[in-house]
């Protein structure tokens, strides 16, 4: 994907109504929510744990957590392969052209 494409996206509507009224925030460390949030929605960056977990950088990932962010980085994974579009998350390039496209709200 190059930084012109949009991000794998079904669709607004479709993503709002799963991520936004039936996403289970109970995954995620409630420290840990609103730079999520921010970054599904808005495409803003979240910290640097957040950010190795986006990436799909495991090693960095657990470097980079406290004790709460690494008991929860299985349920995190799951929270985002359940509600995250597919485009958000997995690789470098899909991180950061996430951010490029201003996360959900600056999709097509």
């Amino acid at each position: 994907m190059t930084t012109t494409e949009a991000p794998n996206f079904a669709g607004k509507k479709e993503y709002f109504s799963s991520y936004g009224e039936a996403a289970d925030w109970r995954l995620v460390p409630e420290h840990l929510q609103g730079g999520l949030r921010r970054y599904v929605e808005l495409g803003i960056p979240p910290g640097h744990f957040l950010q190795a977990v986006l990436r799909n950088d495991l090693r960095d990932a657990v470097n980079r957590a406290d004790l709460t962010s690494l008991a929860g980085l299985s349920d995190i994974v799951k929270f985002l392969h359940c509600y995250a579009p597919s485009g958000s998350h997995g690789h470098q390039t899909a991180y950061g052209d996430w951010i490029s496209h201003g996360g959900w709200r600056g999709m097509p």
